[in-house]
């Protein structure tokens, strides 16, 4: 079955454009697109999409206060953050309200779809840049709570596992990762299960804060 998406973007330009671009991929299926948060909080229960792609800037209600709005009204849903915005304080109230993913709007078209279909997988796809702002911030706290483990790497998990959670904190994507390793996307996704199985965290961001914070 394809993956049911929904789009919030003011701009007509890009929603029009995102939504023409990935209705080429039988891999998905647009419901419904919406210029206003109080449109989609309105229709989005009733639409129960896989994912919604949100924009952050929106006239009256914002991005973020639209996924705290109908986050528990749709609880299956996912919500992928597609902003130009990549300041500390959007990103992580970004990812506090529920966002699962965050996209910059300069993001390549191919890379789009691979993160759509990695959130999809319960993966937590990111630009790389905001990746590193999370790793900054995780490791800047580390440093302010004294003396500890900085050297990102956790016992509990394989060399391998080691490697590829350091890689998921440089924001690359399953496949990337997957090229870079020499192994296939399903060996990535299967050790990403595990990672997270054994360190009992849900995404990506969660196990960066295990990987650097070492709690």
């Amino acid at each position: 079955m394809p993956i049911t998406l929904t789009i919030v973007e003011d701009l007509d330009e890009v929603r029009e454009g995102l939504r023409n671009f990935l209705a080429l991929s039988p891999e998905f299926n647009v419901l419904d697109t919406f210029r206003t948060a109080e449109e989609a909080v309105e229709a989005i229960p009733r639409l129960a999409p896989d994912i919604v792609i949100m924009d952050i800037n929106l006239p009256g209600m914002n991005g973020i206060e639209c996924i705290r709005s109908v986050r528990s009204l749709s609880p299956r849903t996912q919500f992928m953050m597609f902003t130009v915005y990549e300041n500390d304080e959007k990103v992580f109230e970004a990812l506090k309200a529920g966002a699962s993913g965050y996209l910059l709007k300069n993001t390549g078209l191919v890379s789009i779809i691979e993160s759509l279909k990695e959130l999809h997988e319960g993966g937590s796809p990111m630009s790389s840049n905001i990746a590193r702002k999370l790793v900054s911030n995780f490791q800047q706290s580390a440093r302010n709570e004294g003396p500890g483990n900085l050297t990102a790497t956790i016992p509990v998990l394989s060399v391998r596992e080691n490697e590829i959670l350091h890689l998921l904190s440089q924001g690359l994507l399953y496949k990337e990762i997957a090229d870079r390793l020499k192994i296939s996307t399903s060996t990535v996704r299967q050790h990403i299960h595990r990672i997270y199985d054994k360190l009992h965290v849900q995404n990506r961001t969660e196990a960066i804060n295990r990987m650097y914070g070492q709690k």
